[in-house]
């Protein structure tokens, strides 16, 4: 945004903010964020985000450790606001007081996924001081803090924000640690890898799941014996599909027999797991069985891992993944899919850019987004299309595209 366009925003925010007040300047705002009263700290930050300018991002970091619980709150939801490409529901406020969910907004935000946030690189400063803020008295701080991390931080941190994340894997509130291990698998941060194996025998269970999955996402193959007698040991369940996830995702070629063995699983996420570890794997092998189970499986999810996996041993099964992108309760599945298959998949990709049904065009093209290249830019610039949200996604792609080579 442009200083003077900045400068209309803010005035504009200002007046409808404090009907009694002279117009504010931004250096004026920015100044009040430390300012002693915590009403006009908290005034502050809410103008800032609502201005939406980028430029605040590093100003208001440091207020995710204010004193205040509520101003904590609202700096980290300002700085979350700078990044998701839409905004998350809106919580009520009265003064100081932010109304308290189950669910915190950066939960929300991380389960997500990649698509949601714009690719923005985090200023260090903001990353630090958001680890260290999940050494906050409030716990609501603590689990919006680390979630937060996971949101806006991009691969690779930097060395000080490691050792924080490391710290937070080891913090007193197991929330927290389930949280790191997320964030570290999120972020590839491959440096947390002894810190997770300790984890896998934590005495949480929400930590122990959290961190095999972490381990699968990191890849380290040192974790392969731990996540099998792990499997092993639990057998169905949350525990089962965290390890059975996690060797999915390191796929070495000693887990596949613990793979196939998996595929007729009678939980789904366990069936899911198997087919993506054999094709990440490479079994050519286990081909007859993957066709099969594509087929006839009653599961969505598993339909569309083995359909992956498929597709990952050389076999065309990619019109049928795109299928599943009608489905909410698959679409964001599928879309980690297309992006884990990245370049090669391109072009047919672009095929689908003419659908019919706008929620499938929309999944598309925010993939293509992400991944996608001059080919996809000329595509989606000449994408018509009657349905709104469809039409919205393919603007977000190309300004995502613009964004990525900004960088």
């Amino acid at each position: 945004m442009k200083p003077s366009i900045w400068a209309a925003v803010l005035l504009c925010v200002a007046a409808v903010s404090v009907p009694s007040a002279q117009p504010a300047r931004f250096d004026d705002v920015i100044r009040n964020l430390r300012n002693p009263d915590p009403n006009i700290r908290l005034s502050a930050v809410r103008l800032l985000r609502e201005a939406k300018y980028p430029e605040a991002i590093v100003p208001i970091a440091p207020l995710a450790n204010d004193p205040v619980e509520a101003i904590q709150l609202e700096a980290i939801a300002a700085e979350l606001s700078f990044f998701l490409v839409e905004d998350l529901p809106e919580r009520r406020r009265r003064g100081l007081l932010i109304e308290v969910r189950n669910r915190g907004a950066a939960m929300a935000a991380f389960d997500l996924g990649r698509l949601a946030v714009w690719p923005r690189p985090a200023p260090p400063e903001l990353v630090l001081e958001l680890l260290k803020a999940t050494n906050a008295e409030s716990r609501r701080v603590r689990l919006e803090a680390i979630y937060a991390v996971g949101v806006i931080a991009t691969a690779p941190l930097p060395e000080t924000a490691v050792a924080g994340l490391v710290a937070a894997l080891d913090h007193y509130d197991p929330a927290v640690r389930a949280g790191a291990a997320r964030v570290a698998g999120r972020l590839d941060v491959r440096a947390t890898g002894d810190a997770l194996m300790k984890a896998v025998n934590d005495s949480d269970a929400e930590v122990r799941y959290a961190a095999m999955r972490a381990l699968g996402m990191i890849r380290d193959e040192r974790a392969v014996r731990a996540l099998t007698e792990q499997l092993a040991f639990y057998g169905k369940g949350e525990g089962a599909w965290s390890a059975l996830d996690g060797l999915a995702r390191i796929a070495h070629p000693s887990s596949i027999p613990v793979f196939t063995s998996r595929l007729s699983d009678r939980d789904p996420n366990l069936r899911r797991a198997a087919a993506e570890g054999l094709g990440r794997a490479g079994d050519a092998s286990a081909k007859a069985a993957l066709e099969s189970a594509a087929a006839s499986d009653e599961s969505r999810v598993a339909r569309a891992a083995m359909g992956y996996a498929l597709q990952k041993l050389g076999e065309n099964y990619l019109p049928r993944l795109v299928e599943f992108l009608d489905d909410r309760a698959t679409a964001r599945q599928v879309q980690e899919y297309l992006l884990d298959l990245g370049a090669p998949i391109e072009r047919e990709l672009l095929t689908h850019l003419h659908e019919p049904d706008g929620a499938l065009l929309a999944a598309v093209a925010d993939v293509l987004g992400e991944m996608g290249g001059d080919a996809s830019v000329a595509a989606l610039q000449s994408v018509s299309h009657r349905d709104r949200v469809a039409i919205q996604a393919v603007e977000r792609a190309l300004d995502r595209i613009k964004m990525r080579r900004a960088l």
